[in-house]
């Protein structure tokens, strides 16, 4: 049986863990060929191996995303391994270890933060934009989150995801005439890493019951089904959707 991306050659940043390794599950799970990318050859190793191995469905790749070269020498090794990039999916990022107070964030945690967010996703599509129209369209996935259009409760100031949505938007209109679908997904808080799950440990349980008392389905998001929405965009059921955010989140911010 044929899964919904079948042989598309797909670049998922920030996949050596978290959610971006359950995206890259997904996206195998569907027939999809995928390139892990992080920053750590290690780590980009070992998710390469736990997830079977180097083969014709699945390589690993070196990859700082704030940096424009290190960009195109990714695509340009996606590129000579698979001929095309057919989805790109704009994952690294977070708060990276930033203070949530506004007091307490630093105009090097400000840079840290909305680099990597906000500029590596700018320079990853426009990379790969020219590339996708050149072999006749592809679709982007940014990831977005709840703070991107509402409050966060774990992150702060410095989290750019209203930007990601802005640049999300702009490039739809663009570059659909292209067929080229550009896309968001905003979870709201899903325990997909070892930061989010100390924060929402460390919440008392007076916090933990009135946030989950704000989720009309009563419980957090898990990142199996945040990547479920990946999966949905980047395949052919969602091919006349663009320039939408996906709201992942119980219902917990209603538009």
């Amino acid at each position: 049986m044929r899964g919904r991306l079948q042989d598309k050659s797909t670049v998922i940043t920030g996949s050596t863990r978290g959610l971006g390794f359950v995206i890259a599950q997904a996206f195998r799970r569907e027939g999809g060929r995928v390139a892990i990318v992080g920053r750590d050859q290690g780590a980009v190793n070992a998710i390469v191996q736990r997830m079977g191995g180097t083969s014709d469905y699945l390589i690993g790749a070196l990859a700082d995303v704030t940096s424009a070269s290190d960009v195109r020498a990714l695509l340009d090794e996606v590129e000579m391994r698979w001929g095309r990039v057919d989805v790109f999916v704009n994952n690294a990022g977070g708060a990276l270890g930033t203070p949530h107070d506004l007091s307490s964030v630093q105009e090097a945690d400000w840079d840290l933060v909305v680099n990597v967010n906000l500029k590596g996703s700018f320079l990853c599509c426009q990379a790969v934009i020219p590339r996708m129209a050149s072999a006749g369209g592809g679709a982007i996935v940014n990831m977005s989150a709840l703070a991107g259009h509402w409050h966060a409760s774990l992150v702060g100031v410095q989290y750019a995801k209203a930007g990601v949505e802005g640049l999300t938007r702009q490039l739809a209109y663009e570059w659909g005439r292209a067929n080229i679908r550009v896309n968001a997904v905003a979870p709201s808080i899903t325990l997909s890493g070892d930061r989010v799950r100390s924060l929402w440990e460390g919440k008392s349980e007076v916090e933990v019951k009135r946030t989950l008392e704000s989720i009309p389905l009563r419980r957090l998001g898990t990142p199996e089904e945040v990547a479920s929405a990946v999966v949905f965009l980047a395949s052919d059921d969602a091919s006349f959707i663009t320039g939408i955010t996906l709201d992942v989140n119980g219902g917990r911010f209603l538009r």
